[in-house]
């Protein structure tokens, strides 16, 4: 199983980069992932339907109840062969309906059909919440497609908003349960539900994730909205997959809490009234996807009731309905892109006369839609003779939940089930009454390839009624595991005349009743109060809350840094302070020194930065503040810590330099005070009282430490990493899921300041910001930072500049230095093991090189420094470490595990190596990309602007920043005195 989701994984990840070779053919390769794991499945089938139960098992964090288990039972059996038989087909379909962007597509869905076999597999909650999490995240990248149109971003916007809302809701009532139960293990947890306590509520918040994620009233009106995604996403993700994860839940934990309260009547009240409601929508509907979305949403919560009433016969039922509703929908999604290939319209309006054109896309959605009416043979029909006789037979000796209701709910919505397929048939297909035919766009030769997966689906619902016995086979072993009060349902064409007969011959006589009597409903619609609409409530409740943080951000976002450091320095004076006031250990002051070295670095820190509070220099507060940084580096030294000294002094060098590159474009001196002196005076007192009580804080804390301290651990087992130096084992061993976590933060953080250094400029202008120009795309990374571009000499962009812009010592002096520092940084990476360095050091010492090179060169020569985009090589620094903390579980290990395997090489001897070393790289070149990013991002250098006028008759002291702005206008790259980048 986990092989076959990595596969998944594995192939969508090489699908954008064969795309511009192979063309179309990608989605052929895609769609054999998905059909070799539904032959897969069909392997397994006998031995599962018997009972087996493959699991595997793979250790992540046992402590906290994270493990990886696996396990295929017959649910899982079933919502597999769903998931990968209906994937297949419409990749194979996407290979003709697609027109641009093979590769991004069809790698997403191939990633999502990956999500959705983890999902239906796992037997951990916390695990399924993962899964649960990526789906929605997939599902909002291919609803957004490329971000083109404001439709397709909102549409996924809303999407991820209320399924992620849901998924929150569902997570916490998953920790609940786990913490209530003693375990994560969902197939434990069934066996041995807990009750009483917190499970009514946590039942609550899992069932609120289901509503989300299965668009059920009142949450539903993302899923109608998401009709702007390409047919294939709707096909695959709104009929087969995403919106199947919350009915597959729902089954999952019906046979252990159907009868807890208030699981049945909440599941049959909002199931039974999407049911309804929905159907009733689709009747109006005049776009033929919207027709289906809002049926979508009806028969989800058809099977949401189904399976959360929690008893044999409607649990099977409720299976019938689901291979049902997987194989009509999508080849009916899949019907209506072809339509809409044919007509260039989804709108009845404007159809007319397609069925005699083509008839044989008629008998297909035919077929299609009588089974979703649930006409016989079909395997439709087998659901709904189901259902009705279940609750029939409910009704009578149920176990009191206004079985009669649901009854009477069932059949109103099979009535309207009936009335919007015969809408959806008619309005496609039908020649209109003094209508011209719909004009036919040339179709190619892509029309028969589409037409193909549509015909395997539609041939599915057939055979699945035909062959009814096999049907009953693969959907009784999860039934039989419910309790069952009445007599045990066997599927059949013919059960002869019985009251289950006659709901389903009433609710068709009913449906095409109501269809015909559709324009005279429609008059009385127009004239009846409107019922609330969902989309409607969204965007009102979006406004709602968009106005609510506007006016709150108003009245505490002030604009003034020591507005915004008074608050927080109050707050620790209160909070913390108040902790301090009320210890119960005693206070041991602490020696003033612990060696006579640091009382200068101590002072030298103290002076920087009391000078840095009354300098007027922007300059000589970043020097100051370096100093302060430097200071404490040397205090780390001294100390004992020389890896945390050499990352304070990489940063600070690092950041001083930028920060002297960013105010070139400031003026030289602060603006004028504007605090009074009596707010100045208070402002200190406040400071001075934060400082110290952070530091009686430490000393306290320190003090009042009861368990033995974890570094006692880390230094018994760090020769267990392979390693001599305690900080890099922690870092890449140790605690290497923090680091991971980390890095991934720093690349979003990068992502985000270099999309605010390229900000548009009518967004820097309605923003206040000074506008600079943003170089094009080509510009960030030009064409002669290209392998495949000879480069005959050293610093090419510098013979552009000015004569007296260029620094001739500093070029020499680089060119020597850039490569030493490259090769300074890459024996850092790899000896950081055994004494101080690593790959944040190295990467850090790597984008110095590149910034030295920046300085003598501009940004066009850092890029034919770097010759890969900073983007690839953060991304593929990442990925490589996300690759390594993932591998040992291939040879079962647990995530992040080090190996240390030992080699003996000619010349070189015995050599003992570790795996944590390529962990390590991934963060170097994470860090390398970064920097490179951050450069690249700069642009071209600008003159300094004119300065403010400097206060007068004031002392020098003040305020170093908050109140006073001081950006200044920007100036051409070519004008005088400016070196371009």
């Amino acid at each position: 199983m986990l092989v076959l989701i990595a596969a998944h994984a594995a192939v969508a990840a090489l699908l954008p980069a064969l795309a511009p070779r192979a063309g179309r053919a990608v989605w052929w390769v895609a769609a054999l992932v998905p059909l070799a794991t539904l032959v897969w499945a069909a392997a397994l089938t006998p031995g599962v339907l018997d009972g087996d139960t493959p699991v595997e098992h793979f250790g992540w964090a046992p402590s906290l109840g994270l493990e990886v288990v696996l396990r295929l039972d017959a649910l899982s059996l079933l919502m597999t062969v769903i998931v990968s038989g209906v994937g297949a087909a419409v990749l194979f379909y996407g290979a003709r309906y697609t027109s641009e962007g093979h590769g991004r597509e069809s790698a997403l869905l191939l990633a999502f059909a990956g999500v959705m076999l983890g999902l239906v597999t796992a037997d951990n909650l916390l695990v399924l919440y993962v899964f649960w999490e990526l789906t929605t995240v997939v599902s909002f990248l291919l609803i957004a497609g490329r971000g083109r149109t404001r439709e397709h971003r909102q549409a996924a916007q809303q999407a991820l908003v209320v399924t992620t809302g849901g998924g929150l809701a569902m997570l916490l009532g998953f920790v609940m349960l786990g913490e209530t139960a003693g375990t994560y293990r969902i197939s434990e947890l069934v066996a041995d539900p807990p009750d009483g306590g917190y499970v009514p509520a946590a039942l609550v918040l899992v069932l609120v994730g289901v509503f989300t994620k299965s668009a059920q009233f009142p949450l539903h009106g993302w899923l109608p909205a998401a009709m702007v995604a390409p047919t294939t996403v709707s096909a695959y993700l709104h009929a087969a997959a995403m919106v199947k994860a919350g009915v597959y839940l729902t089954a999952r934990l019906a046979p252990g809490f159907a009868d807890t309260e208030p699981w049945r009547p909440l599941v049959l009240t909002v199931g039974l009234l999407s049911l309804v409601l929905g159907a009733w929508r689709a009747l109006w509907e005049s776009d033929l996807k919207r027709v289906l979305a809002y049926g979508t949403i009806s028969e989800l919560g058809l099977l949401i009731a189904l399976f959360g009433y929690g008893t044999r016969n409607s649990a099977l039922a409720g299976e019938v309905m689901l291979l049902a509703h997987a194989t009509f929908k999508a080849s009916l999604f899949l019907i209506t892109g072809l339509v809409e290939h044919h007509t260039g319209t989804r709108e009845i309006g404007r159809l007319s006369g397609l069925g005699r054109r083509r008839p044989v896309l008629l008998a297909l959605a035919a077929l299609a839609a009588a089974s979703m009416a649930g006409l016989p043979p079909l395997v439709g029909y087998l659901g709904h003779e189901a259902y009705f006789d279940a609750f029939w037979n409910a009704a009578r000796q149920g176990p009191g939940a206004g079985e009669e209701w649901v009854l009477a709910a069932l059949v109103a919505g099979s009535t309207l089930t009936v009335a919007y397929a015969v809408r959806y048939l008619w309005g496609a297909f039908a020649s209109r009454p003094g209508a011209e035919p719909t004009p036919q766009e040339d179709p190619g030769d892509r029309a028969p390839g589409m037409a193909v997966p549509i015909a395997a689906l539609v041939t599915a619902t057939v055979a699945l009624g035909v062959w009814y016995p096999g049907t009953e086979t693969l959907t009784e072993p999860y039934a039989d595991r419910l309790p069952s009060p009445q007599k045990p349902y066997h599927l059949a064409l013919w059960h002869g005349l019985s009251p289950a007969l006659g709901l389903s011959a009433a609710a068709l006589a009913a449906g095409l009743l109501l269809y015909r009597l559709r324009p005279a409903l429609a008059a009385l619609r127009e004239r009846a109060p409107r019922a609330p609409d969902a989309q409607k409530g969204y965007r009102r409740t979006e406004q709602g809350l968009d106005r609510a943080a506007l006016g709150f951000t108003r009245r505490t976002q002030v604009g003034s840094l020591p507005v915004y450091l008074t608050v927080l320095l109050t707050t620790v004076l209160v909070v913390p302070g108040t902790a301090l006031l009320l210890r119960d250990t005693p206070f041991t002051a602490p020696p003033l020194w612990a060696s006579a070295i640091q009382v200068p670095l101590g002072v030298v820190v103290l002076t920087a930065a009391v000078t840095l509070a009354r300098v007027r220099r922007r300059l000589s507060a970043a020097l100051l503040a370096g100093a302060v940084g430097y200071g404490v580096a040397g205090l780390f030294l001294v100390q004992g810590a020389p890896d945390l000294a050499l990352t304070q002094l990489l940063v600070e060098t690092l950041t001083l330099v930028i920060i002297v590159l960013v105010l070139r474009g400031l003026p030289a001196h602060l603006g004028p005070r504007r605090a009074r002196p009596r707010t100045r005076r208070l402002r200190l007192a406040l400071s001075a009282a934060a400082g110290t009580l952070v530091a009686l804080l430490a000393v306290a804390a320190s003090a009042a430490r009861r368990d033995p301290a974890v570094s006692a651990y880390y230094t018994e087992h760090v020769k267990e990493a392979g390693a001599h130096n305690v900080v890099n084992a922690i870092i890449v061993d140790f605690r290497a899921m923090d680091t991971l976590g980390e890095i991934a933060v720093l690349l979003v953080a990068a992502i985000g300041v270099g999309a605010l250094i390229l900000l548009p400029a009518g967004a820097r202008e309605a923003a206040g910001a000074p506008v600079r120009s943003r170089p094009p795309a080509a510009d960030r990374y030009p064409d002669t930072a290209r392998w495949g571009v000879p480069q005959d000499r050293w610093l090419p962009e510098a013979e552009n500049m000015p004569a007296h812009d260029r620094l001739i010592m500093l070029e020499v002096v680089t060119r020597l230095l850039f490569p030493s520092i490259l090769v300074l940084s890459v024996y850092l990476l790899y000896s950081g093991h055994l004494r101080p360095g690593g790959g944040f050091a190295g990467g850090l010492v790597a984008g110095q090189a590149f910034t030295l090179r920046y300085l003598v060169g501009g940004r066009i020569d850092v890029a034919f420094a770097g010759r890969v985009d900073p983007r690839v090589i953060a991304g593929a620094g990442l990925a490589l470490a996300a690759t390594a903390g993932l591998a040992p579980i291939a040879f079962g290990g647990e995530p992040l595990a080090t190996a240390l395997p030992s080699v003996t090489l000619p010349v070189f001897g015995h050599l003992e190596l570790s795996t944590s070393v390529v962990f390590d790289t991934g963060v170097y070149l994470l860090v390398v990309g970064v920097c490179l990013k951050l450069l690249a991002a700069m642009g071209p250098a600008q003159a300094p602007v004119e300065e403010a006028p400097r206060p007068s008759g004031g002392e020098p002291g003040g305020e170093s920043g908050g109140e006073s702005g001081g950006a200044g206008q920007s100036v051409p790259s070519d004008a005088p005195g400016s070196r371009g980048r």
